[in-house]
């Protein structure tokens, strides 16, 4: 039985030139910025931030794919990206003058707690979680070809 070690198991992204790779984690952070700031309220109201644990899981799941198929550069393309989206493009109003990110009720709201604060919690954490990832060891963000004998490389 031999092994097959090709990149070509290695997922598609990881399989493509240097610039179109970093233009995959521009893209991705750029996205990632947009679903997560529409996602981030979800559940705020009752208390319950579902949609702000929903944001936060596809931060760490994008950047985790940007450092590993890229490194710290790919991880800080990902943050740039994710960060201007999230501080520039989606923290001002929407098409209808609402606030796509609302923040700063004040302490005489009477509102539950992640009503108050969703909107802080995702500003600071879209930055934040890339920050603590990149210090995390470079052996998390291996990901070694694929060796498996029936494995078909992709084309």
């Amino acid at each position: 039985m031999t092994r097959n070690d090709d990149r070509g198991l290695l997922p598609w992204s990881h399989r493509q030139p240097v610039p179109i790779r970093l233009l995959i984690d521009l893209l991705s952070g750029a996205a990632v910025g947009a679903v997560g700031t529409m996602a981030h309220r979800m559940g705020a109201s009752m208390n319950i931030p579902y949609g702000l644990v929903l944001a936060f899981l596809i931060v760490i799941l994008s950047t985790w794919c940007a450092r590993s198929r890229d490194g710290i550069v790919g991880l800080a393309l990902h943050l740039i990206s994710s960060s201007l989206v999230v501080w520039t493009v989606m923290a001002g109003y929407g098409p209808g003058g609402d606030a796509l990110i609302p923040v700063g009720f004040g302490s005489e709201a009477n509102l539950p707690f992640f009503s108050n604060y969703a909107g802080y919690c995702w500003l600071y954490g879209v930055v934040l979680i890339p920050c603590i990832m990149l210090l995390l060891p470079k052996r998390w963000f291996v990901m070694p070809p694929r060796t498996d004998e029936n494995a078909q490389p992709m084309e």
